[in-house]
């Protein structure tokens, strides 16, 4: 039987600060796709349910990237009828899925860092031991999420995520909620790490120290196939 992986996309659609749309961003969840769908069963969620926005300038951005088209042009149904995260809870608190993977784009830092119902699904996956990954500004899910001892998930964990220099470039640093690398590294002990260049590929799985589950991260939207392909090989496949 093919493992169950819940994907999580934003809810969040607009950076009220400088009225700028976001959402999810596209690379990032079809280059993943385009790894797991055919060897996995795939559950999409949100914190709303229904339609979860898509980052208008990621579709601008990748419009010459062949499989974020193909998977724009063909999977909609995909990012328009996710299932609430509420529903989902109980389902991954029985064990229903073998692993969980956070998309990036700016939404997340607005809806899914601080969201209680993301943070008790991410730490029913990290306690049963299953892999928990996340893309580009995907690990800022991992931020306020504990183990049972009260410690951060990723506390003496190398984790990597989007970093100030490629946020700085993006122009969007002052209107963050925080700087991702500085919170991530902040959290980590130290640990956080990234490419020798910003926009360059970089994917760190690690592993939960208190609780021995593995622990996926990518940089940016370059790292997006290289999560998927890892945590392919963390359920074995």
């Amino acid at each position: 039987m093919a493992p169950k992986v819940l994907i999580v996309l934003t809810s969040f659609d607009k950076i009220e600060a400088n009225d700028h749309p976001t959402g999810w961003y596209l690379p990032e969840f079809a280059h993943p796709w385009e790894v797991l769908h055919s060897k996995t069963e795939l559950t999409i969620a949100s914190p709303k349910g229904g339609a979860a926005p898509l980052d208008p300038s990621s579709v601008k951005m990748f419009e010459n990237d062949p499989v974020s088209t193909k998977f724009l042009n063909e999977q909609e149904a995909l990012w328009k009828n996710t299932e609430k995260l509420a529903d989902v809870l109980p389902r991954a608190e029985k064990g229903e899925f073998d692993a969980i993977f956070y998309v990036g784009g700016h939404g997340p830092m607005f809806d899914l860092a601080t969201d209680k119902t993301s943070i008790a699904l991410i730490q029913s996956f990290a306690n049963a031991r299953k892999p928990v990954s996340a893309v580009c500004h995907g690990p800022c899910v991992f931020v306020n999420v504990t183990t049972p001892s009260g410690k951060p998930l990723v506390a003496d964990a190398e984790v990597t995520g989007f970093s100030n220099t490629e946020e700085d470039q993006v122009d969007l640093s002052k209107v963050m909620p925080f700087m991702l690398e500085d919170e991530l590294n902040k959290k980590s002990g130290g640990k956080y790490v990234k490419a020798d260049q910003p926009w360059g590929e970089k994917v760190v799985v690690s592993t939960v120290k208190e609780l021995g589950g593995t622990l996926i991260t990518g940089q940016n939207p370059a790292s997006a196939t290289g999560v998927g392909e890892a945590l392919l090989k963390a359920l074995g496949l």
